[in-house]
């Protein structure tokens, strides 16, 4: 009909797919957080694959480590917090800081799992700088955002398979 208003409510309509929920919820995360940059990664055999990122243009899709060089591994392991406002400071993170992973001041990482428990990828972001200790309160709300995408796939909602590997 013309000159029907659109319903208020489309503004929070689902997503389609996995894709545009992680998507929505990075940027989400990005806007109300901050943090310089937020990630959905995969583990694939030995590596951690960036599945989507934001602000897209700081990581590409595709971008990734060898898993055992990876912050995640060491937070997934028990090795290391899934928040740490100076990672310098965990000796985890310390050890790790080399290559790419030497700009990385600040962490909080959160895994995403499969219907029976095991690990899919996670949910992170990446300070290039220290930041203030509150910054560690933000946790929570990672946590479950992790889990809401860790529930999508339960419910069937198929995450894609990882962008082609970028060197």
């Amino acid at each position: 009909m013309v000159g029907v208003a659109t319903p208020p409510v489309l503004d929070v309509a689902p997503w389609r797919d996995f894709s545009a929920a992680a998507c929505g919820a990075l940027e989400a995360l990005h806007q109300r957080l901050g943090w310089d940059v937020w990630v959905v990664t995969r583990v694939v055999d030995d590596r951690q694959v960036v599945v989507h990122a934001h602000p897209p243009d700081v990581i590409r899709p595709g971008t990734w480590l060898p898993w055992a060089d990876t912050f995640c591994r060491a937070m997934v392991a028990g090795e290391a917090p899934r928040a740490a406002t100076v990672t310098a400071a965990v000796p985890a993170f310390a050890k790790r800081r080399t290559g790419p992973a030497s700009r990385i001041g600040a962490y909080i990482g959160v895994p995403i799992v499969s219907p029976e428990g095991e690990l899919f990828g996670t949910l992170c972001a990446f300070g290039f700088r220290a930041r203030p200790r509150g910054a560690a309160r933000d946790l929570p709300l990672v946590e479950a955002v992790a889990r809401l995408l860790s529930t999508l796939i339960a419910a069937g909602m198929t995450p894609s398979d990882p962008p082609a590997l970028r060197d």
